[in-house]
């Protein structure tokens, strides 16, 4: 089988993966008791991000440079990234709720680029002079992973939006590890939090109990609360991950900018905006790190992000205008 035929089956294989495992985590979410479901939705993603592996793998040794060049790669190492992340991200959960969310997302990626993309598009081409550098590697690929990352971390806030019903809902988990109500002050209670005494407690001592006051928080009930918490949790830790990768390809990319052009910064579409992203995703991190924000404010930030990615990753490029237009649409 030459390398061609192998890419072609490999992604077609990738996408039916990704189809089917994302099947079985919205039935293991639908019903829980089923035994086996949450093992099979993470061999499922292994095995796509193993294929997608694999695919990059033969196009590396078919054209005989990294495979970054075009669309239809970025897209599969996009997908690839997202299902690596996952991976990740249900380690250090140990949660199999992240599938719910990512398995579409990867699913989606994979079927644009195998199924959407034409023939011309998805066909390895030489590089264009300012390509070839051994920045492409270094660059690109981190830039991508930085992509995969906040798309997944943003995509779980966004989860977090709909499972309150973009309530504010304040939760105490994602910096602490904790599963209770958060205070505001230690002098102050919320009005979420009430005083009773303990009935073992001594005398004059009171104990708080974290409680939703019905009047005042919305009607959630507690298993959709602690959902919620861990989707908050889980998406401001990607989030932490991706933006230190971001941080990284930005500053290659200026490297290499000023190793092809001359200049570290042109200020064209594609660098304005992974500057905005970048200030997006700092602004997260501020509000969560600095100013203690937890549940809606900072996932509305975190949603504001996954929109301004896809502006930075795929939007840009469809202007055909600026240093970074070659090579994807245009």
């Amino acid at each position: 089988m030459d390398l061609v035929a192998l890419q072609h089956n490999l992604d077609n294989l990738s996408f039916a993966v990704l189809f089917l495992t994302m099947l079985v985590y919205w039935s293991g979410a639908a019903f829980p008791n089923l035994p086996y479901l949450p093992l099979c939705g993470t061999l499922g993603m292994a095995i796509a991000n193993f294929c997608m592996a694999a695919l990059l793998g033969a196009r590396w040794l078919e054209a005989g440079y990294f495979p970054l060049s075009n669309l239809y790669e970025s897209l599969f190492f996009l997908a690839w990234g997202v299902t690596t992340i996952h991976l990740i991200a249900e380690a250090m959960s140990r949660s199999r709720l992240t599938g719910v969310f990512t398995s579409p997302l990867a699913m989606g990626i994979t079927a644009f680029a195998a199924l959407s993309l034409p023939p011309e598009m998805q066909n390895s081409a030489p590089l264009v002079p300012a390509l070839k550098s051994n920045w492409l590697m270094m660059h690109v690929s981190v830039m991508m992973l930085s992509y995969a990352t906040l798309l997944v971390g943003s995509l779980l806030a966004i989860a977090f939006l709909v499972l309150t019903r973009g309530q504010d809902i304040q939760l105490q988990g994602s910096s602490l590890g904790t599963g209770s109500y958060r205070l505001k002050s230690s002098l102050t209670l919320e009005p979420s939090v009430s005083l009773v005494s303990a009935p073992d407690a001594p005398s004059g001592n009171t104990t708080l109990l974290q409680a939703v006051n019905l009047s005042t928080s919305p009607r959630l009930s507690p298993q959709r609360l602690t959902l919620a918490e861990t989707l908050d949790n889980i998406s401001y830790r990607i989030i932490g991950l991706g933006f230190p990768l971001l941080t990284i390809g930005i500053i290659a990319g200026g490297v290499w900018a000023n190793e092809a052009w001359g200049s570290y910064w042109s200020w064209d579409p594609k660098e304005t905006w992974a500057l905005i992203t970048w200030l997006v995703f700092a602004a997260y991190l501020h509000a969560r790190i600095t100013k203690g924000w937890q549940g809606r404010k900072p996932a509305i930030l975190a949603a504001t992000g996954f929109c301004v990615v896809w502006i930075c990753y795929l939007g840009v490029n469809l202007l055909g205008k600026g240093l970074h237009s070659y090579g994807w649409f245009f």
